[in-house]
């Protein structure tokens, strides 16, 4: 009774002082060390945030110096009252959707494919890593190629073997150019994914699979109960990582189709680009990307509470 009664009142005692200096210390020399990257974060960031909101109110044209002045939601209404606005927002859902969702598939299955006992794995899981260390503008340009209705070698084995009777545009089709973009950005982005899902399974104890065979469960049933759930924490940061850098994704499209032919492959970012730099409404351009980076910090919320929510639970 009088330890316990002792190690109470230790437990209550103040810190010595000395330790409160060490640990007073401590926290300074912590914060100068993160000087350096929060005025990094500010300066390159946070500064041109604040700015594009700030721009978004305002009426600002390049070529118009004149064109100045408070504006309030002018540059709102101009977004929503322009007619390319909800076939770009279309486009963006679409090709945000088919991307994460063809990228997580061939990822996780060419990931279960390289986990696999198999001569040679280590130069597969070399060789699958190269379109993703490949540019996004030399990548665009080399499927700009493969793709060409005249000389594209796609168009060339399709034709050969028999899957097209003549080559197509893809490129250049109102119902395939963002199908066919969607496509590249698939199959450059997917092994991100592979690396990903790979080392995720080769941290699930073989144990468990062992055990499981032993009762009776097949390859499948092993996969659903086993598999997926270890897969899950992963596959949830993944997929909403790359929602967010799918949908403000710039360069693949620009470099393949510039949004067109007519605008069918025309996503937000691309949108913002042509207000900013042929219309030279600058004010119009940060209103739209306002808009989209609500709509991503708001997912981003989302996402960060229900994780907590379950965590909590």
């Amino acid at each position: 009774m009088a330890a316990v009664e002792h190690a109470t009142i230790a437990e209550a005692a103040p810190a010595p002082r000395g330790m409160l200096f060490r640990h007073a210390r401590m926290q300074r020399v912590a914060a100068l060390f993160l000087a350096p990257a929060a005025a990094f974060l500010l300066v390159l960031i946070a500064y041109p945030l604040c700015n594009v909101l700030w721009l978004s109110f305002r009426y600002a044209n390049l070529v118009d110096p004149s064109t100045v002045g408070f504006a309030g939601f002018d540059n709102y209404d101009t977004i929503l009252s322009d007619e390319e606005f909800a076939p770009a927002l279309w486009h963006t859902f679409t090709w945000t959707g088919l991307s994460v969702a063809g990228e997580y598939a061939l990822g996780l299955a060419s990931a279960i494919a390289l986990a696999q006992p198999i001569r040679g794995r280590a130069i597969f899981r070399g060789i699958v890593v190269v379109p993703w260390v490949i540019p996004i503008a030399v990548a665009g340009l080399n499927w700009i190629w493969l793709l060409n209705p005249d000389y594209g070698l796609i168009n060339s084995w399709m034709v050969r073997l028999g899957l097209l009777a003549h080559p197509r545009d893809w490129l250049g089709g109102i119902d395939t150019a963002l199908l066919a973009v969607t496509f590249v950005n698939v199959w450059r982005s997917f092994p991100f994914y592979t690396i990903s899902i790979l080392a995720a399974l080769q941290a699930i104890p073989p144990d468990l699979h062992e055990a499981a065979a032993m009762d009776g469960a097949g390859p499948i049933r092993r996969f659903l109960v086993i598999t997926m759930p270890h897969l899950k924490a992963v596959s949830l940061t993944l997929i909403f990582l790359h929602i967010i850098w799918t949908a403000i994704n710039f360069d693949f499209i620009w470099v393949m189709t510039a949004g067109g032919p007519l605008n069918s492959s025309q996503t937000l970012p691309v949108m913002i680009y042509k207000y900013a730099m042929q219309d030279h409404d600058v004010g119009a351009a940060c209103a739209l990307a306002s808009m989209s980076m609500s709509f991503m910090a708001a997912m981003f919320f989302m996402y960060y509470y229900s994780v907590r929510r379950k965590g909590a639970r």
